[in-house]
């Protein structure tokens, strides 16, 4: 009987470590839940899908779950989310982090950066690095990477001529309800409307608003080509928006974690630059072929109405001139 007790507990050793391991590893498993604005068939949201894709193979301890479109959180919300701790992580904008960061509302500024390749450039720089250290200190937040949102296009319900910022005065244009977004309003001459993105498409169809303002690849991908005439070539914003997780989950992933979801957020960003950037101009055609105008505009009168709209603002003399002066440099 001695003896039988005495295998009996050395058997039982291994498997109480085994079930011991077992529920170490179970607690150690972390969620992320993903959240974006941008619609399902967006670069955006499928970046989210490979970055969901590249953290669990790694079978690193942790999930994703994305929700795509605004389904989990309203678009304005996220942010406020992740600081509350009721959300992991989002597509963090610009305008997003001058809310609380007002010293960075250059980065909403219209005609800012030229192009694409200007945009990347500046945040591979000191303006990215300036932007990842006070978000980390001002927000709790952690920026993973930069994607691309695109170059932002008027896009308008009833065709008009349009060949600069006076032609334009009155168009009520919904923009998310913001001081900077309202100012960026004022540098193209409309009425700024503000609006949440999931209620576009039947404000366009219904005549509540008289036109929109998007990258050309998430106006076509939310159809807003189907209740719309003209694109107007404005290309006021080329947007950066930012893979951002909340520092206090992120500063509890192990290194080894850390280097999974760093490395994914990279990869998924490099995916949805490339296919947004080189979709861009294939985008523009395709409307075309659906009957929509798309005129290019003298962009010089846009730019000379920004730059009066932005020396009278108060707002935007809360901005780091210098750090502006460095993102707008060749």
């Amino acid at each position: 009987m001695q003896m039988f007790r005495t295998v009996a507990r050395c058997l039982a050793g291994p498997a109480i470590a085994a079930l011991v391991g077992i529920g170490a590893a179970n607690a150690a498993d972390v969620t992320i839940r993903f959240s974006t604005a941008g619609p399902p068939a967006d670069f955006l949201a499928k970046s989210m899908e490979t970055f969901k894709a590249e953290v669990e193979k790694a079978n690193a301890g942790v999930k994703v779950e994305t929700y795509p479109g605004s389904k989990l959180f309203r678009q304005g919300t996220e942010v406020p989310a992740i600081q509350r701790g009721n959300l992991e992580m989002s597509t963090m904008t610009t305008f997003e982090v001058s809310q609380q960061v007002p010293s960075f509302g250059f980065l909403n500024r219209a005609y800012l950066f030229r192009d694409y390749d200007h945009m990347i450039k500046s945040m591979a720089g000191p303006v990215g690095k300036a932007v990842h250290d006070a978000v980390a200190k001002d927000m709790g937040i952690e920026i993973l990477s930069v994607a691309y949102l695109g170059t932002r296009q008027l896009n308008l319900r009833k065709a008009r001529a349009v060949k600069g910022p006076d032609d334009l005065k009155g168009v009520k244009l919904r923009m998310p309800a913001t001081p900077e977004w309202l100012l960026l309003g004022r540098t193209l001459n409309v009425e700024p409307t503000p609006m949440a993105m999931p209620e576009v498409y039947v404000a366009l169809q219904t005549g509540a608003i008289d036109g929109q303002e998007n990258p050309l690849t998430i106006m076509y991908a939310a159809k807003f080509n189907e209740v719309t005439e003209q694109v107007v070539l404005t290309s006021h914003l080329v947007q950066p928006v930012f893979y951002a997780i909340s520092k206090p989950f992120w500063d509890k992933l192990t290194a080894a974690q850390k280097k999974v979801v760093k490395d994914a957020a990279v990869k998924a960003a490099d995916e949805n630059n490339k296919g947004r950037h080189g979709n861009e101009q294939q985008v523009a055609e395709l409307l075309k072929s659906k009957g929509l105008k798309v005129d290019a505009v003298d962009l010089a009168l846009f730019r000379a109405n920004a730059d009066k709209v932005y020396a009278s603002s108060d707002l935007a003399k809360k901005w780091d001139a210098k750090l502006m002066a460095e993102a707008m440099k060749p």
